[in-house]
């Protein structure tokens, strides 16, 4: 492995593979300053001003005059993305597609021709004044099927009263969608009786089910809230008993991208990584859904390109922009990213965080754009609406329908949601240093050929998908957090 890595033959800057000490010689520059791994090395000497080029593309603009072999980081670096709306015009680029797979993964197939990785009990509460109901009735149900534990899933909230207007429809979308997640054999929808989120309308919003895996009812209507709960998931639960995984093509994958804990080594390894798996598994049929709006600022103009159609091209053109109006309503710039963590990591601006963050939809054609709470119906890549926030973004994700969610990571997380989150990290540390949380290695990339690691995170990706646990699992983490943007009563 090389000490550094030039991502792009355009670029001002190399990214240093290890640590470095002021007066170290790389690539024949002798350095100016000490330079932790993932930070940027300056190429050649340039001025204030100048517009800087990692991945091929503008990350920022100098705040001042640069020499060759400096440290390039927020001292000296600052947004791009301040300087007003750009306006976006639409070229479109045609890749040639990866090579679809025969592979095969252990999948429950179900009546409306969608496939899930897992077949789990959802408690879904219409309101977030029960969830301690829906504990008790989990504990009760798992003493009499100690079996079915980890496969009882409560979709805890705190929403669903005290809301008005858009935020309450959100709610009521989000929470519907999840109902109809291929990963649900069975879905217990337990409402309070008095609160916003009335039954009949969430009912109304859920549409068609079949009704003897999809039950609900109120507290307020039932003498015993839990005894009654408990014998509704009993019923439920024996229609799923039967359900058996059977060998499906890659084409009933849903598979949703998400990073978090960003660093200097993401778009280096981890994401274009799980880009490349991305493409082998939209090549092969299969629904490829990346979110994170935010994360997509400075890199929007690359994905604009790959839309479908003009019409696709309008859509993600609105995405970016309505994302955008929702910072200015409320007085806050949208450049206001990265974390002090993706910093540290050495990522300087949102621009250097987005254009390495989208590398994880690989080359695929974007075929459409989804709101928060719409299922996704086209193959290959679709854009989801929702924020960068790791809760929110991957409830957004289970809510159009993915049954598998890559989370790459250079940081380190123990966070999983809903459906199987498999962490990838983007460097050997990280992935040594916190193993119960980390499932694969994508630092791997950086030693070996990508194409050999590619085919090693898609075996386990199938491997995930028919059922074998991720730490997440292991550790009975799965949260979910629905978008909020209105005010509560």
């Amino acid at each position: 492995m090389n000490d550094y890595i030039r991502i792009h033959p355009s670029d001002d800057v190399i990214v240093a593979l290890k640590d470095f000490k002021k007066g170290d010689t790389v690539d024949g520059i002798v350095l100016l300053d000490d330079i932790k791994m993932g930070h940027k090395i300056a190429l050649h000497d340039m001025e204030k001003g100048h517009r800087l080029i990692k991945y091929g593309n503008v990350i920022g603009i100098l705040s001042e005059d640069v020499k060759k072999g400096q440290w390039i980081h927020s001292h000296n670096l600052h947004t791009s993305l301040a300087e007003g709306e750009p306006t976006y015009t639409y070229h479109k680029e045609v890749k040639a597609p990866a090579t679809p797979s025969k592979k095969t993964f252990l999948g429950y197939l179900r009546k409306d021709g969608s496939a899930g990785t897992r077949n789990d009990l959802f408690l879904v509460p219409t309101v977030g004044c029960i969830n301690n109901i829906l504990d008790e009735i989990k504990e009760e149900f798992v003493s009499l099927h100690p079996e079915a534990r980890d496969s009882v899933k409560i979709l805890a909230h705190p929403y669903g009263c005290s809301q008005l207007g858009d935020d309450l429809k959100t709610t009521r979308k989000l929470l519907a969608a999840l109902v109809h997640n291929p990963n649900a054999g069975g879905v217990l929808i337990v409402g309070l009786g008095c609160e916003n989120n009335r039954m009949n309308d969430f009912l109304t919003e859920v549409g068609k089910v079949d009704e003897e895996r999809v039950r609900h009812f109120s507290c307020q209507e039932v003498e015993d809230e839990v005894k009654y709960g408990v014998k509704q998931c009993e019923e439920i639960y024996a229609v799923m008993s039967k359900d058996k995984r059977t060998p499906l093509p890659l084409s009933y994958l849903r598979l949703g991208l998400k990073c978090g804990g960003s660093d200097g080594f993401s778009g280096l390894t981890a994401n274009p990584l799980v880009g490349l798996v991305s493409d082998v598994v939209g090549a092969s049929g299969g629904k490829v859904c990346l979110t994170e709006v935010p994360e997509m600022f400075g890199a929007e103009q690359m994905l604009m390109n790959r839309a479908k159609d003009e019409a696709t091209f309008e859509k993600i053109v609105a995405l970016i922009n309505n994302f955008k109006a929702y910072y200015a309503r409320n007085n806050q710039p949208c450049y206001e990213n990265p974390s002090p963590g993706n910093k540290d990591g050495g990522i300087t601006t949102l621009e250097e965080k987005s254009n390495g963050c989208v590398l994880k939809g690989g080359a695929l054609e974007i075929e459409d754009v989804l709101d928060v709470g719409d299922r996704v119906k086209a193959n290959n890549l679709s854009l989801v609406n929702g924020p960068g926030n790791d809760l929110v973004a991957c409830t957004n994700l289970a809510a159009a329908g993915c049954n598998v969610i890559f989370f790459t990571t250079g940081r380190g997380t123990p966070f999983g949601t809903l459906v199987p989150t498999i962490k990838v990290a983007t460097n050997h540390r990280v992935a040594t240093h916190k193993a119960d949380w980390i499932d694969f290695d994508g630092g791997r990339c950086l030693d070996e050929n990508p194409l050999k690691v590619r085919d090693d995170l898609l075996d386990k990706l199938l491997a995930v998908a028919s059922g074998e646990k991720v730490k997440a699992e292991k550790s009975s983490m799965g949260l979910i957090a629905l978008f909020k943007t209105g005010v509560t009563l």
